[in-house]
């Protein structure tokens, strides 16, 4: 990842996302001056390329991850109104999100919106079971991935995004 690029482009979203629209009568806020962490979506580059196009294009609104990961790493779980910066397979920023929403369900308790607002697939619950089975069970203790296993779904929107799929579907400030 090239920091310069990523401080460039979040330096960008910033202001096209109007994070402080009222800066000039109160000053500075912390979600203003704060880079949110970047990351990409999948295990390769292919899958975050294929991932963030999803997400640009206004498919993909959702993401999964296993409860158990954040207190392994003594880390908070994510909140509405966090920010990211989503990157892609050549670890280059292209989207800056806000997480709108978070719930802590079992595995067996995802529905079929969630599976349908991750945006991959055929949208179906069924299929979204069949693709997190691998990925849950790569972040899961001991690899074991059972029905009462705790997941978090977030749920998120785009601020700005720069892109192929961008400039037609994503507002941009």
């Amino acid at each position: 990842m090239d920091q310069r690029e990523v401080d460039a482009f979040w330096e960008d979203a910033r202001v096209r996302a109007s994070l402080n629209p009222a800066g000039a009568y109160l000053g500075r806020i912390v979600e203003e001056t704060l880079q949110p962490p970047a990351w990409s979506f999948g295990a390769d580059p292919v899958e975050a390329d294929r991932m963030v196009e999803l997400v640009l294009a206004g498919t993909k609104t959702a993401m999964t991850s296993v409860r158990s990961e954040y207190d392994a790493d003594g880390a908070d779980l994510p909140e509405p109104g966090d920010l990211a910066i989503v990157l892609d397979g050549q670890e280059r920023p292209r989207v800056l999100i806000r997480i709108t929403d978070v719930r802590v369900v079992r595995f067996a308790d995802v529905d079929a919106e969630h599976a349908r607002a991750e945006g991959e697939g055929d949208l179906s619950v069924e299929q979204w079971r069949q693709r997190h089975l691998g990925m849950l069970a790569a972040a899961a203790p001991a690899g074991h991935v059972d029905e009462q296993m705790q997941v978090v779904l977030e749920r998120f929107r785009v601020l700005v995004g720069h892109g192929r799929e961008a400039q037609a579907s994503v507002p941009t400030g």
